[in-house]
């Protein structure tokens, strides 16, 4: 089957609970409003996301046989997402994290590394790059990717395939990966927090055009509350956040990348693109897990038009 969007690297489950304003004491209990078990990571939660809003898509990663890893594959079938480069490692548990989130937003949490950091980027993950228009590489730093991410990237692009990247914490061996892998990516999507370590910049423009200059086609800068930000050869975009009380920002970063490649592949220009991605975003933080209140493409187009935003886009 053809693909909008193949995802390669993290996938995580997340166990969030919602709202923990303390530990209960000692072996008593404490009855909350949710706990949501949902797929996630840099590629995982991307691609659940990408799905909703209507693309198809691959992951290529790894899980444990174990039950955490039999429940991210079913959440996957389930939502339509192709599972046939998802690999199952006996050698390591399914990566997890447990979030308590706290009532004021702060989510703290409990974090089991897994197969997926280890999964290595096989043949049929190459083969895939001849049926789809999209490839999402989250597996930067990691020690299963073996130096095959670059290569990976410059045959999809040789190919016509659009390429993204995103990372899940500003290491050394990520920043050394990067060096590698940023000559073959269209459009690189940092947070704020990573540009400051990656770029050793507060300026997100100057950041963005930092890696721009090792090699990057372009920048989409996470900000949070501020929105985010688009920094393009000869262009810059800014997308202001929507006026909402966020409940859970676990997956913002993720949707909004997956808001972005969805409104791209559905014909919306960049600074539209853009908007799409944060009004994915507000949404999915308008919930607990890594959909949160996302319903479709088109309800995101409808609040993305309806919802007022924090301030005129720069």
């Amino acid at each position: 089957m053809p693909l909008d969007l193949l995802a390669v690297g993290l996938t995580t489950i997340d166990i969030t609970v919602h709202p923990v304003a303390s530990l209960p004491e000692g072996e008593t209990g404490e009855i909350v409003e949710k706990i949501v078990l949902s797929p996630a990571g840099t590629a995982g939660g991307t691609i659940f996301v990408a799905q909703r809003l209507g693309l198809s898509t691959a992951i290529a990663s790894a899980v444990g046989d174990d039950p955490q890893g039999q429940l991210i594959r079913s959440m996957f079938d389930a939502a339509g997402v192709d599972t046939s480069l998802l690999a199952v490692d006996p050698g390591w548990p399914t990566s997890t994290t447990v979030l308590p989130v706290r009532p004021n937003g702060d989510r703290p949490n409990w974090h089991m590394m897994g197969a997926s950091i280890f999964a290595p980027v096989t043949d049929a993950v190459f083969a895939a790059l001849g049926r789809t228009a999209a490839v999402h590489w989250a597996g930067v730093g990691f020690p299963g990717a073996a130096g095959k991410g670059a290569d990976l990237l410059r045959q999809a692009r040789a190919r016509g395939v659009f390429t993204s990247c995103d990372l899940i914490a500003p290491s050394d061996a990520a920043g050394a990966d990067l060096a590698t892998l940023l000559p073959h990516v269209d459009l690189f999507m940092p947070s704020l927090a990573e540009v400051r370590v990656l770029a050793g910049t507060d300026d997100p423009v100057e950041g963005a055009r930092r890696f721009m200059a090792r090699g990057a086609g372009g920048c989409l800068i996470k900000m949070g509350g501020e929105g985010a930000l688009l920094v393009l050869p000869g262009r810059q975009v800014h997308a202001p956040a929507h006026r909402i009380d966020p409940v859970d920002t676990t997956s913002c970063g993720d949707s909004l990348c997956a808001g972005y490649i969805a409104g791209r592949a559905r014909g919306l220009d960049p600074a539209d693109a853009l908007r799409f991605g944060v009004a994915t975003a507000a949404q999915v933080a308008l919930g607990v897990g890594t959909l949160g209140t996302l319903e479709s493409y088109d309800a995101t187009l409808a609040f993305m038009r309806d919802t007022p935003v924090r301030e005129e886009a720069r």
